[in-house]
């Protein structure tokens, strides 16, 4: 099993159009082999201060896949393809940390 964070930069004022254009893949990716978790989050309001938090333009997707090869499989999904090009000029930068179970 593999973790995966997407960190997601957002151009500024495009995070509610972005999540938009996000939430229609969503339902299609929980669907495919491998997955196990799938969703789009952003940053919580607290008073904990070790929080790196009050990023108005950044969506952190958590994923988690059964395999690498599931989530290889993931990105050429004919649905990712389609909605790549949809969001493209939102995104500034995107972070993916690929992470396993210690």
């Amino acid at each position: 099993m593999i973790h995966v964070i997407a960190i997601i930069e957002l151009v500024e004022g495009q995070r509610a159009a972005f999540l938009n254009e996000f939430h229609k893949i969503v339902a299609d990716v929980r669907t495919e082999a491998g997955c196990l978790e799938y969703g789009p989050t952003i940053d919580a309001s607290t008073d904990i201060p070790a929080q790196q938090g009050g990023r108005e333009n950044v969506v952190t997707i958590v994923e988690k896949w059964e395999s690498v090869a599931h989530l290889k499989d993931h990105l050429v999904a004919p649905h990712m393809v389609a909605y790549r090009p949809k969001v493209k000029d939102m995104i500034v930068r995107s972070t993916l940390h690929i992470l396993e179970p210690a």
